[in-house]
């Protein structure tokens, strides 16, 4: 999936474990044939290469992903749009960027950005994009969903603990061998190979995005790679978002999402939505959390 995968498996054996790991990597490669835009023969594919054409008939899963990506655009107000895929490529946070996008050229990116124009016919399972040139991607969802099948996976085989770790999407269930609960270290946006908190999750999830992951700086000004699909611009206020919940699909959503609301109403949306939680740091590094949030061992 264009990421790294982690695995650890709670086993008395380990040709135990590394067999099920064997199948969690199984897991994520299926995963992957479905939802990657970069494979030629997935269902993705052919949804985009249909744009404005026809309806494809899809998996129940991908399906499923689609119609829970477009109540999270609901909820976000559109700051969370899997058509953000037909996003032009004006922004290139690497070197080749030599000047910034004119407001026309940023404009004109975003016309084929739109979650409304996403059309489901749960009757037949299909879906249809309304627009031709028009895109899904699922780069701020795929990660989590993918860990969150893992997860299932391993739980119905009796697999009693374990962490799935998707680029920094993580999902956990039981304990450590130990007993003790699994910790998971939130980066510390200063310095990103440091910590600055440590946190237990329980049967949970966990996903940060954060702007020290990729960005350009012109004229003394930081641009992040994380685009407001809403307006085509690099979203500016905050350094990083940490979200918790069961899902970490919904963990990988919401962390984009938050990022591109900034912090106000970021923290609006997450107060209205049970067993969810948020850490917030922003552009002067202050930190912002739910009332949900206990630090523990901080760094």
């Amino acid at each position: 999936m264009g990421n790294r995968f982690d695995f650890t498996i709670v086993a008395k054996e380990t040709a135990t474990a590394n067999a099920y790991i064997d199948e969690c990597i199984a897991e994520v490669k299926r995963i992957e044939t479905i939802i990657s835009s970069w494979n030629p023969n997935s269902q993705t594919t052919k949804i985009n290469k249909n744009a404005g054409i026809a309806p494809v008939k899809v998996a129940p899963e991908l399906f499923g992903l689609v119609e829970r990506a477009i109540q999270i655009s609901k909820v976000t107000d559109g700051a969370f749009d899997i058509t953000y895929a037909a996003l032009d490529n004006v922004w290139k946070f690497n070197i080749n960027m030599e000047y910034l996008p004119t407001n026309a050229q940023v404009e004109k990116s975003i016309e084929k950005v739109g979650y409304r124009n996403i059309v489901l016919d749960k009757e037949k399972q299909t879906i249809f994009l309304a627009k031709k040139g028009m895109k899904i991607g699922f780069g701020a969802i795929g990660k989590g969903f993918a860990a969150d099948k893992v997860k299932e996976l391993m739980i119905s085989k009796g697999v009693v603990g374990g962490i799935i770790n998707a680029s920094g999407d993580l999902t956990t269930w039981g304990t450590q061998v130990s007993g003790k609960k699994w910790l998971v270290g939130i980066s510390n946006p200063l310095d990103a190979d440091k910590i600055f908190s440590w946190l237990p999750i329980v049967d949970s999830s966990v996903a940060t995005s954060g702007n020290y992951e990729k960005y350009i700086i012109f004229k003394g000004e930081k641009y992040s790679h994380i685009i407001d699909p809403r307006t085509g611009w690099p979203s500016k206020g905050v350094k990083s978002v940490s979200v918790f919940a069961k899902k970490a699909e919904l963990c990988d959503a919401l962390a984009t999402s938050i990022f591109v609301m900034g912090v106000e109403t970021g923290m609006s949306v997450i107060e209205q939505l049970n067993g969810v939680e948020v850490i917030i740091v922003d552009k002067n590094n202050q930190i912002h959390k739910s009332k949900g949030i206990t630090f523990q061992n901080n760094y």
